[in-house]
């Protein structure tokens, strides 16, 4: 138990707090020190971990719980160590029953992850935080609350999931009987349920419209909460000739959750389109719009499209979760290897660094990772993107406005006047905007952009045809970094493989030595995957740097398959290379693999 009276106002305190806690803290053991001495982590796993946080300038117990090395708790339990606070564990009943929500305002409980317990003896209060080393919160709560504190510890997650009530992770097949409940729900309410003849039709019609637009209210509102707390990553609503489609993206597959009666489509549509703020009365030509939508304390975008079909518009909710652009290098699944690169490329002081892949590969996810790492006072960034997906505090962001007249190549040549030290271009879609984004790049701008190829040669190639010159090609682009997602299996439920698929064992090139060592692994399915077996993506990369051969062959306008030879021998690992390393590390499967593996299959 650790008492914050220095964070009163009682005129005794002479003392900074910061000053104190920093003499303080140069007494206790390191974070990683008492974790291997509690047996927790191995000591590479701290060396590690310190070398990573270093760079990623997080703190030691968040990288080792991002690594996967250790839970929250252990890093909780240590930090009480360290401190001198008890350690309080809310899935048990003795302390979960202390709790005393009435003592703290509920939106500063969550603006905080803070807990109260018992009751309050005098002007001391007992806290229960998750990081005794945010002074600057303590203040701040010390001065909303006018209180002293006596503080327990306990992990961010444990206080998450009690605010929450205590709810587990929703499963896929609970979510899919609850929410038919949900539409039924909704067809009841907009049901006319009037047989009395006598009564004004154009009551009973108002009356129904009336319910249906309250039912579609709810049922829209349902479908987004449920979409969200399954990690989907896009609502398909796809009218059909008898009824309404609803199917979920999650982890890059469409799963089906529902059919809607057809009698809510009008209602259930035009409830969208009114929340994203586009046209309701526009039917004939595609709409574009955003929601604002708050789900668990959570503000969350989304990015609507709506599309004319031929039994009604098309509409699909694109779900932009701010924390997925701000997960981390470290949990993008590059290898260790290829991270040293990838963070030697991104301070390079200038050049052209490419991602490229197809839609949906999580190109914009790596480029904003990198941005959030390159974010400091003493860099400028700018962005041009089509349009803005994630607001990134520090960072310049313009949203192309081809209507009227703000397109990429206006954007970037006012860029350049405003002296930025890093550029983001969303896309490189025509010769235009290569050649201004190359020009930025030889006159001493870092850029980085996106490409659709295949691979990483191909990009090389794909600028050439574009009509950039070759040697502009050789000498501006420092490195291309191809990837794709991988569905990751589920760690509850996957087993070892002892006889995985042979022809996507032969497509990847593991032998069957590899496959003796008993470490690849299968789908199974539980309740926490909804019974799918997969439980999230992490990318497959290659990643090429340019050396002299490979800008030699550029300029000699050289094949792909050329540029692919000289950026192998350069020590490049392909995408089948990389997928082979997680295949063998369990972390997914052949068939993951193979369905976008590059392979020679007359081999």
């Amino acid at each position: 138990m650790l008492p914050f009276d220095l964070l009163g106002s009682s005129p005794s305190c002479t003392q900074n707090p910061a000053t104190e806690q920093t003499l303080a803290r140069k007494e206790r053991k390191k974070i990683g020190e008492l974790l291997r001495e509690a047996g927790v982590v191995k000591p590479e796993q701290v060396e590690q971990a310190v070398s990573a946080a270093k760079a990623s300038r997080k703190r030691t117990g968040e990288v080792l719980v991002e690594l996967g090395a250790c839970t929250e708790e252990d890093v909780a339990r240590a930090l009480g160590r360290q401190f001198g606070m008890e350690f309080a564990n809310l899935e048990r009943p003795e302390w979960a029953n202390r709790v005393n929500r009435k003592l703290v305002p509920d939106d500063v409980t969550r603006k905080y992850l803070i807990l109260p317990l018992d009751e309050k003896k005098g002007s001391v209060v007992k806290l229960l935080i998750h990081d005794p080393m945010d002074l600057e919160a303590l203040t701040a709560l010390q001065f909303r609350l006018n209180c002293q504190f006596e503080t327990y510890i306990t992990s961010r997650g444990q206080i998450r999931r009690f605010l929450d009530g205590g709810k587990d992770e929703p499963s896929l097949l609970n979510r899919k009987s609850i929410m038919t409940a949900s539409i039924t729900q909704s067809k009841d309410t907009s049901r006319d349920l009037s047989t009395d003849a006598s009564r004004d039709a154009s009551v009973d019609t108002d009356r129904a419209d009336s319910a249906e637009k309250v039912g579609a209210t709810k049922l829209v509102d349902r479908l987004i909460i449920d979409a969200v707390q399954l990690r989907s990553s896009d609502i398909h609503i796809e009218p059909m000739k008898q009824y309404v489609l609803v199917r979920y993206r999650i982890d890059g597959s469409c799963v089906e959750m529902e059919r809607i009666d057809k009698r809510l489509q009008s209602a259930l549509l035009a409830r969208i389109k009114l929340m994203a703020g586009v046209n309701i009365a526009e039917r004939r030509v595609p709409q574009d719009g955003r929601i604002k939508f708050t789900v668990d304390g959570s503000n969350i975008d989304f990015r609507v499209s709506a599309c004319p079909a031929y039994w009604g518009e098309s509409i699909v909710m694109r779900i932009l979760r701010p924390e997925s652009a701000r997960i981390g290098l470290l949990n993008l699944g590059l290898q260790q290897d290829t991270l040293d690169a990838f963070n030697r490329v991104i301070r390079r002081p200038n050049g052209i660094f490419l991602v490229t892949g197809p839609t949906g590969s999580g190109k914009t996810t790596t480029l904003y990772s990198a941005l959030n790492d390159l974010n400091r006072p003493d860099r400028k960034i700018i962005t041009a993107e089509d349009p803005v997906e994630f607001s990134f505090k520090g960072i310049n962001q313009v949203q192309v406005r081809e209507h009227i007249g703000l397109t990429f190549p206006v954007i970037l040549k006012s860029m350049l006047r405003q002296a930025p030290n890093i550029i983001l271009v969303g896309e490189i879609r025509d010769r235009e905007v290569a050649d201004i984004a190359i020009q930025a790049a030889l006159t001493g701008h870092l850029v980085f952009s996106t490409l659709h190829t295949n691979d990483a040669p191909s990009a090389i190639t794909r600028l050439i045809d574009m009509g950039v010159k070759p040697f502009l090609v050789a000498s501006s682009i420092q490195a291309v970094l191809a990837q794709r997602l991988a569905r990751i299996l589920c760690p509850e439920c996957k087993a070892v493989d002892d006889q995985p698929d042979p022809q996507g064992a032969r497509i990847t090139g593991i032998t069957q030595e590899e496959i003796a060592r008993g470490t690849m692994m299968k789908p199974v399915g539980c309740a926490k995957c909804g019974m799918i077996g997969y439980k999230g993506r992490k990318g497959v990369y290659e990643m090429m740097i340019m050396n002299s051969e490979i800008r030699d062959l550029a300029f000699q306008r050289a094949t792909v398959g050329k540029i692919r030879e000289a950026a192998v021998r350069a020590g490049m690992r392909t995408l089948l290379g990389d997928g082979k390393i997680k295949v063998l590390q369990g972390l997914t499967t052949c068939e993951e693999v193979a369905t976008f593996a590059q392979a020679d299959m007359a081999s």
